[in-house]
This record gives C-alpha cells, sequence and structure tokens, in this order.
C-alpha cells in the first residue's frame, strides 16, 4: 500500500524511461554496471592437482560487473589451453601464469600473485 493511497495526492509509480506505469511498462531491465578495470586486482596462482595436472587460477573478480565468461574466452584463445568459471574464480589449463597476467595487464586489470 502506498503512502497516499486514496487521496488526492496518490500519484501511481511510473517508469522513468517511458512513462507509463511500472505495472504496465514493457521496457527491458537496464543492464548492470561495469567495473573499471584499473580498480579491480585480479589474485593470481597455480594449483597442481591431482594427476600432476597444473591449473592457472584468476580469483578475486566480482561476477556482477564483469563479464567473465568473455574474459575467460579470450584468456583461453590467447593460451591456448581450455579452462571454464569455477565459483567466484577462473580456471585455465595449464601452467599460463605469465601469459594471464599480460593479457590482463593488457585489459587494465591489476594483477598481485
Amino acid at each position: 500500500m502506498r503512502l497516499f493511497a486514496g487521496t488526492p495526492f496518490d500519484i501511481p509509480p511510473t517508469c522513468d524511461r517511458c512513462g507509463a506505469l511500472e505495472q504496465d511498462c514493457k521496457c527491458p531491465p537496464l543492464p548492470p554496471p561495469k567495473l573499471d578495470p584499473q580498480k579491480q586486482t585480479a589474485r593470481l596462482m597455480t594449483e597442481k592437482r591431482k594427476r600432476g595436472k597444473v591449473v592457472t587460477l584468476v580469483k578475486g573478480l566480482p561476477a556482477e560487473g564483469n563479464d567473465l565468461p568473455a574474459l575467460l574466452t579470450q584468456l583461453k584463445s590467447r593460451c591456448g589451453a581450455g579452462g571454464t568459471i569455477k565459483e567466484d574464480h577462473l580456471e585455465i589449463q595449464g601452467d599460463h601464469l605469465e601469459t594471464v597476467r599480460s593479457v590482463l595487464s593488457e585489459i587494465g586489470y591489476r594483477t598481485k600473485g
């Protein structure tokens, strides 16, 4: 229930973009704001898995505000390896620490590790 419902001051909420009532608005949702890469620090590390497999990990980049799938695609193509997004970090198959560091630096991310 709104504050002034049923009074002459009752003004139903409207959309800021199209001006229609919020319940009738057909505007698509706004895209989430992008975070500036210069203000983010990516933590890089390698991890040895079972059977001697080595994986390069990129941690510390939030999913909100970053296009992690596009970043992962770019890293995989530059490293020539496979990879995936697990929970809150990126995984690249193999020991590609320096390549990942250089790619992230070119984009503008600060790196640590």
